[in-house]
C-alpha cells in the first residue's frame, strides 16, 4: 500500500482510540467514585472491567502509533533523499551551465558567430563579460579572420521537471508490514462512543 493511502487510515484509528480512551477513563473514574460513595461491589467490578478495556485500548493506541511513526519516518526519508538528489542535480547543472557560458564567451571572443539565444544567456549571466566578448568579437572581425558559425550550446538540453518530493513519498509503496489495528469494544454500560472494529486496510 502507498504511504499516502495508509496514513489517513492510521490517523483515523488514532482519533478513534483517543476518543475511546477518554470515554473509558471517564467511565472508570465515575464507577470508582460511585463505589467509594455506596460501597456497592457492582461499581467496583465495573471499574475493574473498564480498567482492562482501558489497558487494551492503550495497547492498541501504542501499536497504531508505531505504524504511524514508521509511515512518517519512511515518508520523510524519501522526501529528503529526493530533495538531496535534486539539489545535487541542480549543482551539476549549474557547473555544466557555467562551462557552456565560458565556451560561448571564448567563441565570441575569437570572432565566431553564436546563436542569439547563447548570446542572451551570456548577457544574463554577466553583462560585463558579454560586453567584453562582443568587443573582442568586433576586433577579430576587423582582422578578417575566418568566422566559424556554431550551434547553440543549449540545443539538446532536456526540459525534464523534477517530481515534488512530498508527492513522490506519498505515492511510494510502504516497505514494511501494515497490520490491521483492532479497536477494542467498549463494555456494556461504558457508552458506545469509540466502539468499532478499527480502520481496516483495503485488500
Amino acid at each position: 500500500m502507498k504511504i499516502g493511502e495508509a496514513k489517513p487510515i492510521y490517523y483515523e484509528n488514532r482519533r478513534e482510540l483517543v476518543d475511546q480512551i477518554r470515554t473509558l477513563y471517564d467511565r472508570k473514574t465515575e464507577a470508582e467514585k460511585k463505589y467509594r460513595l455506596t460501597g456497592d461491589s457492582a461499581f467496583s467490578e465495573e471499574a475493574a472491567t473498564l480498567e482492562l478495556s482501558l489497558d487494551a485500548t492503550n495497547k492498541a493506541f501504542e501499536d497504531n502509533q508505531k505504524v504511524l511513526d514508521s509511515l512518517v519516518e519512511q515518508e520523510v526519508s524519501i522526501m529528503n533523499m529526493e530533495a538531496s538528489k535534486q539539489q545535487g542535480e541542480a549543482m551539476e547543472k549549474e557547473v555544466e551551465n557555467l562551462g557552456k557560458i565560458m565556451t560561448v564567451f571564448r567563441r565570441l571572443a575569437k570572432g565566431d558567430i553564436v546563436p542569439a539565444t547563447d548570446e542572451k544567456k551570456l548577457m544574463e549571466y554577466d553583462d560585463k563579460m558579454y560586453q567584453m566578448a562582443k568587443n573582442m568579437q568586433m576586433m577579430a572581425m576587423r582582422l578578417e579572420k575566418e568566422r566559424k558559425r556554431h550551434k547553440s550550446m543549449w540545443e539538446d538540453e532536456e526540459k525534464a521537471e523534477n517530481p515534488d518530493p512530498e508527492e513522490l513519498a506519498n505515492n511510494s509503496e510502504f516497505a514494511g508490514d501494515l497490520p490491521d489495528i483492532e479497536i477494542p469494544s467498549v463494555p456494556d454500560g461504558a457508552g458506545a462512543e469509540g466502539a468499532g472494529s478499527g480502520g481496516e486496510l483495503p485488500a
